[in-house]
């Protein structure tokens, strides 16, 4: 056996004590797990550290450092999501439904676990930990595979995770990580379907594609971001371009930043006027339309490719249409069915977008920063599904489990 397959074994066995641990030995390792987090938060910076030295040697954005970056303030904050996850009611042994046939047939339909879900994921350390402690919390035994530019931290977060599980009496392979992280490791566990009963992917446009159609496991997609928000000639200008800005600027890392704006041109001058203004504070880099082009102080010419572009930095492209039929037919043509938005003082047009847009979340008068686990009351998050089947939008801890049915007889027969 290979050691990734061997990992798999491990997982796989321990997926089985997990899935039966019970609710208070479960959160008593989240805890746990919250705890060791912050007291060895100077080894997990140190690790950090070394990280952000070769990323910058590598040469990546400022936006990228972003999302690699720990702080004390972020591993407080990564500790405090753990605590809530335990804080939330455990989804495993819910009866979902029940019915008794007219025979005294009982059939229940019961959540239960998946198994085991490997997630490959990019340059975020906070990442394996929101990821580990749900699937932990829903009976899930994990397959950890993050970047290069991040291993040092993940190994760190990982190995207090797993101190963490057997202080708690739970198996340390309930959390594994591939420390591997070369393209083969990740075909590798893309095929490893004896072990591995989901695979979600966290990252990029070009990640989750690859993984989608390479993967031998199942997948559930996540995180392509091309995010819009649309600025109906009904709009409160002063509104949405607040809303525009913390959409694009509050952290233009993440996937549900917004990365088009779509104008009506009734209003693209005065609405532009007013954004620049606080767009340029963060110099963040238009790419206009020809229209959009000639009320603004400093642009890019936009080309096709920056429709469909997930900057996941200071860029934003501007299109400018003549109705909101047009903006939706934009919006289907480029989206990415994650996050949608459109600022408008008319109803009706209001209700046409929420209900013609075909996205995981779509929002009136609000930014797409919103869309998110915690904000979305559900603790955290795995990931944001754009597909349909299973689940859509914020991944919390229901959408990480299945069903099974529990039939109940006293000598039934058919």
């Amino acid at each position: 056996m290979t050691e990734l397959e061997l990992k798999g074994a491990a997982a796989k066995k321990a997926s089985r004590i997990l899935s039966v641990a019970g609710t208070e030995n479960k959160n008593n390792a989240l805890l746990k797990m919250a705890e060791l987090l912050v007291q060895n938060k100077d080894k997990w910076l140190e690790a950090n550290k070394k990280d952000i030295e070769a990323a910058k040697i590598a040469g990546i954005t400022d936006a990228f450092l972003d999302r690699l970056t720990l702080t004390e303030k972020r591993i407080e904050e990564i500790a405090k999501g753990v605590k809530s996850v335990a804080a939330l009611q455990d989804p495993v042994g819910e009866i979902i439904s029940s019915y008794t046939r007219d025979d005294g047939l009982k059939i229940d339909q019961v959540r239960v676990p998946v198994g085991v879900i490997g997630i490959i994921f990019e340059a975020r350390p906070n990442v394996a930990v929101d990821a580990a402690v749900l699937c932990v919390k829903a009976g899930n035994a994990c397959i950890l595979r993050g970047g290069k530019e991040a291993i040092n931290s993940n190994i760190c977060a990982v190995n207090i995770m797993r101190q963490a599980l057997e202080l708690s009496g739970l198996p340390a392979d309930c959390i594994t990580l591939v420390e591997d992280t070369s393209r083969q490791s990740s075909n590798e566990l893309m095929s490893l379907t004896q072990y591995v009963d989901v695979l979600i992917p966290r990252g990029g446009r070009g990640l989750i594609r690859a993984i989608s159609e390479n993967a031998k496991v199942p997948v559930i997609r996540t995180g392509e971001g091309v995010c819009h928000i649309y600025v109906d000639k009904d709009a409160d200008i002063e509104m949405g371009a607040r809303i525009l800005y913390n959409a694009k600027c509050s952290r233009p890392s993440v996937c549900n930043a917004v990365e088009c704006l779509i104008l009506h041109k009734e209003i693209a001058k005065d609405f532009l006027e007013e954004a620049e203004k606080l767009l340029e504070a963060d110099n963040v880099e238009l790419r206009c339309d020809d229209y959009s082009a000639q009320f603004v102080k400093k642009f890019v010419p936009a080309s096709e490719e920056d429709w469909d572009t997930e900057y996941d930095d200071y860029i934003l492209a501007v299109k400018t249409v003549e109705s909101v039929d047009e903006a939706i037919e934009f919006i289907t043509k480029h989206g990415t069915e994650h996050s949608e938005a459109i600022i408008t003082t008319n109803e009706s047009a209001a209700e046409k977008f929420l209900n013609e847009v075909d996205a995981a979340a779509v929002y009136v008068n609000a930014s797409t920063r919103f869309t998110d686990g915690g904000e979305f009351g559900m603790g955290a998050e795995i990931g944001i599904s754009t597909q349909k089947l299973h689940a859509r939008g914020p991944m919390g801890l229901k959408e990480i489990t299945s069903t099974k049915y529990k039939i109940y007889g006293k000598g039934q027969v058919r």
